[in-house]
C-alpha cells in the first residue's frame, strides 16, 4: 500500500507545478539493465566447453562454507533464508500490534510463535504435553485398538501406518478424492532398511541407539529391546513398500476401492476404523497408491505383537512431537534425524525453528503479511509476459516435432491452451478462524494446528473443486505443475535473484525463471505428466507410436543420469529422476525459444562481453549452485525424484543445439555429446 500512496503523490506534485505555470520536472532515464551474471562466482580457468558447471560457479562453490546448522547450500537456501529473515521481521511486528484481539492473525502469529520460544516452559514440561498420547497407547489391548489409536494421532500429525491427501480424482477432476499412500518407516527410504552397505548399517545402528535414547526419556523399562523390535519391525514394512521409482507411476498408483471394502481388502488391520476416526469415511470411494503394500502390511500388523506396536506408536509420537519438548528430547532427535541422516553440524537457532513451525501451522495467513509487504506487483505483470512467451515458445515446438504423429500433437496443444497459471500469491487467502492458539502451550497448539488443517482437507470431500487453493504458500521458495488440474503455480519468494532480477535484462531471467516456468510447463508433458489431459483427466491419448518414440527418447535420458556418480558407488537413479530430468530439459530448451521470440528477429545484446544466447545458459547454470553434505547427498539419491544439483545445472546443456551454437563447444570438449546421443523430446 505505501508504494501506491507515494506513486499518487507523485501525480499531484507533477499537476500542481504544470497549473502554476512552471515546466515539469524532467523524468530520469532508467537505469539501464545488467547483464544478471555473479562474475565473481565464475572460475574462468575452467573452460564453459569443458565443465559449464565449474566454470560459472568455481568461485562460490571453492569459497563458500556451508553453514554449521544447514545440510546443504546454494541458490534456493539463500532466498529462503531471506524470507525467513522477513518473515521473522514480520512476526515480530504480528506480536507488538496493540490490538491483538483473540483468534486475530495477529494473536495467532505472535503467541504461537512466542509459545515455541518459551524455552524455559519446554524444559519445565519435559514430557508432560505428550504424557496423554503415551497412556492412550499403554492402554491398548489388540491390533483393533491399535488401529484406532494411531488413526486419532495421525490426525494430529503423528506418523502412521499410511498417509493421505485429498485432491481432484484423477480419472473425474471435477470431484474430490482421499489417496492413501504407504507410510510406516523413520529412515529416508527403504534402501536404509534393506541395504548391507556399511553405510546403512551403521545408520541403523545409530537408529537403534535413537530409539532406546527416546524411549529411556518417556521412561519405558524395555527400552533396549523395544527399539531393536522397532527396527525389526519397520524393516518388515520397507520390504513391502514400492521403491520411489515404483511410486511415481501415474497410472499404476490409481487404484480405486470403495471405503467399505478395505477391511475385507487388506485383512489384519482395522483400516475402516483407522479412517472413521480421521474423518475419511465421509468418501464412498478412495484411491489406494501401493495396494501390496497395504496388503502386506496388514499381515504384518496381524502376526505382530501387540507390544511390539505400541512401542513403535510410542517412538511416532516422540520423533514426531520431540522438537517441541524439552532439550533432552530436541537434542535427541537433533542428533539423530539432522546430524546422522543429513550431515547437519549444529542446531539451527530457536527462532528459525519458531518460525518454521509459524510457516507450517498458519502459512497463507503469514504469506498475506510477506506479499503485503515484500512482493511488488510489478513482478506479476513481467512473469505473465514470459509465461505467455514461454506457453507460444512450446506451441511452435510442439507443432514441428519431428518425432510426432500428427493426432497426438493435436491433443498435446490442446493441453497446452488449458493451462492455467498462478504467480504470487492467491486470489483469496485462507482463513484460519476457529484455530484456537493459546499463550504457553506449545504442543497444544501445535496439534490443534495440525488438527486444523486435517479438518480442513477432510471438509474438501462431498464439495466441489476449489480451482483457486493453493499446494504452497507465498513465502515458499519453489514452484509446482498440478496435473489434476493442469496449472503452474510460482509462489512469490522464487521471484528473486538469480531465478528473476528486476535490473537485469531479459537474457538471464530466460535462463532462471524462465527455464523454471519452462520446466512446470514441461511436467504436463513429462513421463507422467502425459498421462493426464488438458482437463488434468488420467487418460491414454498416446498413440502406440508415439508412446513407443517417447520412451525410447526417455531411456536415453536415464542412462544419462545412470552415469552419474556423486559419492563412491552412489549412482543417480534415472528412471526415479526421470520426471524433473524431462522437466529441466524441456524447461530450459523452451526458455532459449521464448528468449529468441522476445528479441522479435533482432539480435541479442551483449553485456559483460556476453551475447545474450549465452546469458541464458549461464543463467541457468548459476541458479543451480549448490553445496552438500555427503550425508544429505546420500538421502536425495536415494529418495529424491530431483538429481543433485550439479548435474541439473550442466547436464541439460549438452542436449542442447543452442548451447553448443553460443559457445562452440566442438569434439574433445568434455561438455561435447554426439548429436545422435543428445536427448531430444520437447
Amino acid at each position: 500500500m505505501k508504494k501506491v500512496v507515494l506513486l499518487s503523490c507523485a501525480v499531484v506534485c507533477a499537476a500542481t507545478f504544470a497549473a502554476c505555470g512552471q515546466s515539469t520536472l524532467p523524468t530520469p532515464p532508467p537505469a539501464p539493465l545488467g547483464s544478471g551474471i555473479d562474475a565473481a562466482n565464475m572460475d574462468k580457468t575452467v573452460r564453459i566447453e569443458d565443465d559449464a558447471y565449474k566454470h560459472v560457479n568455481g568461485v562460490w562453490l571453492t569459497k563458500t562454507e556451508i553453514p554449521a546448522e544447514k545440510s546443504a547450500y546454494g541458490a534456493f537456501t539463500e532466498l529462503a533464508d531471506g524470507a525467513e529473515k522477513n518473515i521473522h521481521d514480520l512476526i515480530e511486528v504480528a506480536a507488538k500490534e496493540p490490538t491483538h484481539a483473540a483468534g486475530s492473525v495477529s494473536q495467532q502469529v505472535g503467541d504461537l510463535f512466542a509459545s515455541f520460544m518459551d524455552e524455559a516452559k519446554a524444559e519445565s514440561l519435559g514430557m508432560t504435553p505428550i504424557k496423554g498420547h503415551l497412556d492412550q497407547i499403554a492402554a491398548i489391548k489388540t491390533v483393533a485398538d491399535f488401529a484406532r489409536v494411531s488413526g486419532e494421532l495421525s490426525a494430529i500429525g503423528v506418523g502412521s501406518p499410511a498417509n493421505e491427501y485429498i485432491e481432484p480424482d484423477a480419472k473425474d477432476p471435477s470431484a474430490n478424492i482421499v489417496t492413501f499412500i504407504q507410510a510406516g518407516t523413520s529412515l529416508p527410504e527403504r534402501e536404509y532398511y534393506l541395504s548391507k552397505d556399511a553405510k546403512y548399517v551403521e545408520i541403523r545402528a545409530k537408529y537403534v541407539e535413537y530409539l532406546t535414547n527416546v524411549l529411556g526419556l518417556i521412561g519405558q523399562p524395555k527400552a533396549a529391546a523395544d527399539a531393536k523390535a522397532i527396527l525389526a519391525f519397520e524393516t518388515e514394512i520397507a520390504r513391502v513398500q514400492w521403491t520411489p521409482a515404483q511410486s511415481r507411476d501415474a497410472l499404476k498408483t490409481y487404484n480405486k476401492l470403495a471405503v467399505a471394502k478395505f477391511n475385507a481388502e487388506y485383512p489384519g488391520f482395522d483400516w475402516a476404523t483407522w479412517i472413521r476416526v480421521q474423518g475419511l469415511d465421509k468418501a464412498a470411494d478412495a484411491v489406494v497408491s501401493q495396494p501390496s503394500f497395504f496388503k502386506g502390511f496388514s499381515a504384518l500388523a496381524a502376526k505382530t505383537p501387540v507390544d511390539t506396536l505400541k512401542a513403535w506408536l510410542n517412538a511416532q509420537v516422540v520423533i514426531g512431537e520431540g522438537r517441541l519438548l524439552s532439550k533432552a528430547f530436541v537434542d535427541a532427535n537433533f542428533e539423530f534425524f539432522a546430524k546422522t541422516l543429513n550431515g547437519q553440524q549444529a542446531q539451527r537457532p530457536r527462532w528459525k525453528r519458531g518460525v518454521t513451525l509459524v510457516n507450517g501451522s498458519l502459512g497463507e495467513a503469514v504469506g498475506k503479511l510477506y506479499v503485503d509487504k515484500y512482493f511488488p506487483p510489478e513482478a506479476k505483470a513481467r512473469m505473465e509476459k514470459m509465461i505467455a512467451n514461454l506457453l507460444e515458445a512450446y506451441k511452435q515446438s510442439i507443432t514441428s516435432l519431428d518425432w510426432m504423429t500428427p493426432e497426438t500433437k493435436k491433443e498435446a496443444l490442446a493441453k497446452l491452451a488449458k493451462f492455467s497459471t498462478k504467480i504470487g500469491y492467491p486470489d483469496k487467502f485462507r482463513s484460519y478462524a476457529g484455530l484456537e492458539i493459546k499463550a504457553g502451550d506449545l504442543v497444544g497448539n501445535a496439534e490443534r494446528a495440525n488438527r486444523f488443517e486435517s479438518d480442513f482437507q477432510t471438509a474438501k470431500l462431498g464439495k466441489p473443486v476449489d480451482r483457486g487453493l493453493w499446494l504452497m504458500t507465498p513465502q515458499e521458495v519453489n514452484a509446482y505443475y498440478n496435473p489434476v488440474q493442469n496449472e503452474i503455480v510460482f509462489p512469490a519468494a522464487i521471484l528473486q535473484p538469480p531465478f528473476f532480477n528486476f535490473k537485469a535484462d531479459d537474457a538471464v531471467n530466460y535462463g532462471g525463471i524462465g527455464a523454471v516456468i519452462g520446466h512446470e510447463i514441461g511436467h504436463g508433458f513429462d513421463d507422467q505428466g502425459r498421462h493426464y489431459d488438458g482437463d488434468g483427466k488420467l487418460r491414454d491419448w498416446w498413440t502406440k507410436a508415439d508412446d513407443t518414440e517417447f520412451s525410447k527418447r526417455a531411456k536415453m535420458l536415464i542412462g544419462q543420469f545412470n552415469a552419474f556418480e556423486p559419492l563412491p558407488g552412489l549412482h543417480v537413479n534415472g528412471e526415479l529422476t526421470l520426471g524433473e530430468n524431462i522437466g529441466d530439459l524441456g524447461g530450459l530448451s523452451i526458455a532459449y525459444k521464448a528468449y529468441k521470440l522476445s528479441l522479435a528477429g533482432k539480435p541479442s545484446t551483449t553485456l559483460d562481453g556476453l551475447t545474450g544466447e549465452q546469458r541464458v545458459f549461464i543463467g541457468w547454470t548459476q541458479a543451480w549452485r549448490e553445496k552438500d553434505r555427503e550425508e544429505f547427498l546420500r538421502v536425495i539419491v536415494t529418495s529424491n525424484e530431483h538429481a543433485p544439483s550439479m548435474y541439473r545445472g550442466s547436464n541439460p546443456l549438452t542436449n542442447i543445439d543452442a548451447f553448443y551454437e553460443a559457445f562452440n563447444v566442438k569434439p574433445g570438449d568434455k561438455m561435447f555429446r554426439k548429436p545422435e546421443e543428445r536427448v531430444r523430446i520437447w
